[in-house]
């Protein structure tokens, strides 16, 4: 008998849409992200242990990326989307069953009044609302493999800009989001296809529009409002 998948949880993240979202999990340490789990699973019971690792496995739905069909081949952003290469070679989000995993550092697990256990954790690669079909710890002696091969991953190169931010915008977000949204800009947000140079982008991010341009390696930040409510 198939099993069917449910949502146990979702995750509550500054990203409130797609754009901008680090393209793997980890590469932007400083995004602090919150794992509410759906009311049939706010038990304690199930998070009993978890506060002894320091790192998780999550696995969750690519929720803005659901097709009826699929392709066996993608162009992967680390090639510059100009390159196919076959959808299980790679952690594209166009594949059959949308599925996601991320490894993220566990901050720390916090009982509160309205929500039952939370879990907060770092580094997540989550849109706001991801639903979460399954947590498992990282366990070291058996995930750890640093001999490992990267695939076409090891010679894609770095996407790394330097990010100009001026400080009287960058005071217009809250000061415990500034490092994050430093390294989010940092890792070059824009889609593999739309590079164009003189362009302004808007990333929503922390409940703010971050307006920026990028010129060769150099991304500046242009303007910063509220997003409305």
């Amino acid at each position: 008998m198939e099993a069917v998948m449910e949502a146990i949880a979702r995750m509550r993240s500054d990203f409130p849409d797609k754009f901008g979202i680090p393209r793997q999990s980890g590469l932007v340490e400083e995004l602090r992200s919150t794992i509410v789990f759906e009311p049939k699973y706010r038990q304690a019971e199930a998070l009993r242990g978890i506060e002894g690792f320091s790192h998780l496995w999550l696995i969750w739905q690519f929720s803005e990326a659901v097709r009826r069909d699929w392709s066996p081949t993608v162009r992967p952003p680390r090639l510059g989307g100009n390159t196919r290469m076959g959808v299980f070679a790679t952690r594209s989000p166009f594949r059959p069953n949308s599925l996601g995993l991320s490894c993220v550092r566990l901050l720390g697990v916090e009982q509160t009044r309205d929500l039952g256990m939370v879990l907060h954790v770092g580094g997540a690669d989550l849109m706001d609302g991801t639903p979460i079909f399954d947590i498992k710890p990282y366990v070291p002696y058996a995930d750890s493999h640093p001999e490992a091969l990267g695939g076409f991953t090891d010679t894609a190169g770095e996407f790394l800009l330097d990010v100009t931010f001026p400080e009287e915008l960058l005071s217009r977000l809250p000061e415990e989001k500034r490092s994050a949204a430093l390294g989010v800009l940092s890792h070059d947000p824009r889609p593999s296809y739309q590079r164009q140079t003189g362009r302004v982008y808007g990333l929503s991010f922390g409940g703010a529009d971050i307006r920026f341009t990028v010129e060769e390696n150099r991304l500046t930040v242009v303007d910063v409002q509220k997003l409305l409510p």
